[in-house]
């Protein structure tokens, strides 16, 4: 019965039936099932396959987010079974992400953040248009091994650089990596701005994550 429960699990998250992943995901804690279990054998390998399906052009950005919004759904389901059992997945690195100051852009970025959670990454989301400043107390206070910065427009994708600076000014540079993203931005952007890595789309940007962090992918 609870592989039975798993497979469903991961079948209707892969088809996008929120509703009933989250339904499905209360049955399997009713019936006894470790929060880490329905993560690991039920809700991640949906993920991973939908990943495998949009980088194959099988799945397309809207399956993907609604992928991601049954996942979100069932973790705030088990987060708090999780708290209670002190029990936490596995994770490799901190994040802080964030659109810079200007860009209102929030979809690729959100999406990002959500991959990496998905992947063992704890994900500090500061939203958008998000002031120069903020990203670098939110660095120095989480610690955060990677910064994530996106930027949608060719007008404000020089708050990357601004924000590069601001973390040498701080000097905290060398203590996080820094990795730029959004559709105006290139690797040769990237490269002229000193920034640690460039991702052209969510699922790029968790391979370069672990990347910069030496876990391979």
């Amino acid at each position: 019965m609870a592989d039975d429960i798993l497979a469903q699990i991961t079948e209707k998250l892969l088809i996008g039936e929120t509703e009933r992943v989250v339904a499905l995901t209360e049955e399997a804690l009713s019936a006894g099932l470790e929060p880490l279990v329905i993560i690991n054998q039920g809700l991640l390998p949906g993920m991973e396959e939908a990943g495998e399906k949009f980088s194959r052009g099988e799945f397309f950005l809207p399956h993907l987010l609604i992928a991601a919004k049954g996942m979100q759904e069932a973790m705030a389901l088990l987060e708090p079974e999780l708290s209670l059992r002190q029990e936490t997945p596995e994770v490799v690195g901190t994040v802080v992400i964030g659109t810079v100051h200007g860009d209102i852009h929030e979809i690729g970025k959100s999406l990002v953040g959500t991959l990496l959670s998905v992947n063992g990454f704890q994900v500090h989301d500061l939203g958008v248009d998000v002031p120069l400043e903020r990203f670098v107390e939110k660095v120095q206070e989480t610690g955060a091994d990677i910064l994530g910065l996106s930027a949608l427009l060719t007008t404000t994708m020089i708050g990357q650089r601004e924000v590069i600076e601001a973390l040498d000014e701080a000097g905290i540079r060398d203590q996080v990596k820094v990795l730029v993203g959004g559709s105006p931005v290139s690797r040769k952007w990237a490269n002229s701005i000193g920034a640690d890595g460039y991702a052209e789309d969510a699922l790029g940007a968790v391979e370069v994550a672990r990347q910069v962090l030496g876990l391979g992918v």
